[in-house]
């Protein structure tokens, strides 16, 4: 037996012991696994034996020469064979890395270990959060049946203000103006589009706004905003262990951040039974923001009563409640132009049924008023100033057709 069999067998060792614990993976569980294996390393050899298990745990295996990508935000693996990077520039075919199967399951198994969950045949398909902050869903056969899947998505190198939106051409500037002025006035948002549209990173921006003052309470699925803030709190939901036991869902969380007294209560996403918290927080004098999963602003009502039905609450229900606690819906889309702000619009409640009426929309790159813009003005009026000195300027010679 050679050192190089030796040394994968004990890595191997190691990691089963790992995953067979669960856990978060800390260099204290990896010392311990490996005091476990009764191979005597010394002290030396120990750390640096728990140094080289980390980043095999941890790190991205042949996966890690893309890393350097400029501008990578999601890598997919589809199977042994086919690997795809997006980028600014879309999604792309890159060589794949991979020769086997194996060699993609033992990655995707490192990784869902490193953050303390286990997939495996009894928990074929496992989404997770790693410490380093990359999102990770993985999928095996046979609920797979083109061998291991891994969607992996990055953290974003460094927080987009507002300004960066506008400069990058994803907000306007007459939109971003009024986006900034109703945060400020402590309006109620919800952002809507599709997966990867860049949801959180426009509201993420937009809670950078809050004035100072203010106490930001997040709940998220798993911790992705990052607003540039000085009073910020987050809570993060807890899948359950390998015991089926100590879960804390969204729902939970919403309930235990309306005792920590927050002057805005944002849901990173709404996807189930917490937006029936959500929305009686909002009418309950909290003011707050979301994200949700819409095809377009005018299909939030209808998602909403998707989502409240799931917490056993009637179409009429939620239409009330989300009339009377949103007052702004954002929606962003994801295209060949790039990510960008389409469309703010107003709630309406006509016959007892919700609807949206748009406020403003980009057409041809400039925003244009319609009919849910009287309402968007009122709200605007509660904030004690709508722009500084120098923004009146620029918003004057950017404001939308149709503005007096």
């Amino acid at each position: 037996m050679n050192g190089t069999e030796l040394d994968t067998r004990f890595l191997e060792d190691v990691r089963n012991r790992l995953l067979q614990e669960g856990g978060a993976l800390t260099d204290a569980r990896i010392a311990r696994a490996i005091q476990d294996t009764g191979r005597v390393l010394g002290a030396v050899g120990s750390i640096r034996a728990v140094q080289h298990i980390r980043a095999e745990l941890t790190g991205l295996g042949p996966l890690e020469p893309l890393l350097p990508t400029t501008g990578l935000s999601d890598v997919y693996v589809n199977g042994h064979e086919n690997v795809f990077i997006e980028t600014l520039g879309g999604v792309e075919r890159v060589p794949s890395p991979f020769t086997v199967e194996a060699d993609v399951r033992a990655l995707a198994v490192r990784l869902i270990t490193a953050a303390g969950r286990r997939l495996d045949d009894a928990n074929p398909c496992v989404d997770v959060q790693t410490a380093t902050g990359l999102r990770v869903h993985a999928v095996i056969p046979p609920v797979s049946t083109t061998g291991t899947l891994l969607s992996i998505r990055f953290r974003a190198p460094q927080r987009l203000s507002l300004s960066d939106l506008v400069l990058c051409g994803a907000i306007h500037p007459f939109m971003a103006d009024v986006l900034c002025s109703a945060i400020r006035a402590g309006a109620n948002l919800m952002i809507s589009g599709a997966t990867g549209s860049g949801k959180t990173t426009v509201l993420s921006a937009l809670l950078s706004q809050s004035r100072p003052s203010e106490r930001l309470v997040l709940i998220e699925d798993a911790a992705e905003l990052d607003p540039d803030h000085p009073h910020v709190v987050g809570l993060q939901a807890r899948h359950d262990n390998v015991e089926n036991s100590g879960a804390v869902d969204l729902a939970e969380l919403v309930r235990q951040a309306l005792r920590m007294r927050p002057d805005r209560l944002v849901v990173g996403e709404c996807r189930g039974a917490e937006v029936r918290e959500l929305l009686t927080a909002l009418n309950t004098g909290h003011a707050g923001a979301g994200t949700v999963h819409a095809n377009s602003a005018q299909a939030v009502p209808a998602r909403l009563a998707a989502l409240g039905s799931l917490a056993g609450m009637s179409r009429e229900a939620v239409d009330l409640q989300a009339f009377s606690a949103l007052d702004l819906i954002a929606h962003v889309s994801r295209g060949a132009h790039g990510r960008r702000l389409e469309t703010l619009c107003t709630l309406e409640l006509s016959s007892g049924r919700l609807s949206t009426q748009t406020a403003l929309a980009c057409v041809d790159g400039e925003p244009v008023k319609g009919p849910g813009w009287p309402r968007v003005a009122q709200l605007l009026s509660r904030a004690t100033t709508l722009v500084s000195a120098p923004e009146a300027a620029h918003t004057a010679a950017a404001s939308p057709r149709g503005a007096s």
